[in-house]
């Protein structure tokens, strides 16, 4: 979808303020915030594609002014409404007044969570269907404008790069942030030239790689 969180390629957003031995989490409710959220994801209630979605739909001047893990609170709260987990006013209360709506869910255990932290989990599929691009082929980016999710940012749309590598199968962000139907396909890194992308005053020998999957890109004509 096309809002305020595709700002990459974008002028005049102001500059990266760099924090000076940043510790990982500013206050103690950040890394509630953490926890729950991988208990959750972990208990299989959703999945990342669907945190990533409803991030997206912050609203505008709050997307600009919440801090990393005020954007994190805001779309777990919102995914736990969605799917039906807890009631509003337990939201604005603190305190449970629906227990019912969460009977059978069993969080991720410690043990669980502590693995995927400082493990790497795999999320490709096995499954053989046949790739549509190749290393050295030249393709575009299509100009494309979801209302739904979709990993293609707005600033490579319509524009030529040449795939690089290839990763292998994932499931398509696109149908996955939105309950599937499922639809894996081929991941690759595709090189597009900074001249290609913002014109003939970017440097010359500079360049930019970005993951794309079959269904953001056709065959250059």
């Amino acid at each position: 979808m096309n809002s305020i969180h595709d700002i990459g390629g974008m002028d005049n957003i102001g500059p990266v303020n760099i924090e000076k031995d940043e510790p990982v989490f500013h206050d103690d409710w950040e890394r509630k915030v953490y926890a729950m959220t991988l208990a959750t994801m972990g208990a299989g209630i959703f999945v990342t594609d669907e945190v990533r979605y409803m991030t997206e739909t912050i609203p505008p001047r709050d997307y600009l002014t919440f801090t990393y893990y005020e954007k994190w609170l805001y779309s777990l709260e919102q995914m736990m409404l969605q799917k039906n987990v807890v009631a509003r006013d337990e939201l604005d209360s603190g305190r449970v007044t629906a227990p019912e709506m969460a009977a059978g869910i069993e969080a991720a255990s410690l043990e669980r969570m502590q693995y995927g932290m400082n493990n790497r989990i795999p999320v490709f599929v096995d499954t053989d269907i046949p790739p549509k691009f190749k290393t050295g082929d030249e393709i575009i980016a299509r100009n494309i404008n979801p209302l739904h999710h979709t990993r293609i940012p707005r600033y490579i749309r319509g524009r030529r790069g040449v795939v690089g590598m290839h990763h292998g199968i994932f499931l398509l962000p696109d149908t996955n942030a939105h309950g599937g139907p499922d639809k894996p396909q081929h991941v690759y890194n595709v090189r597009f030239s900074a001249r290609e992308l913002w014109g003939e005053e970017a440097p010359a020998n500079d360049s930019l790689y970005i993951d794309l999957f079959d269904d953001y890109m056709d065959p250059a004509g």
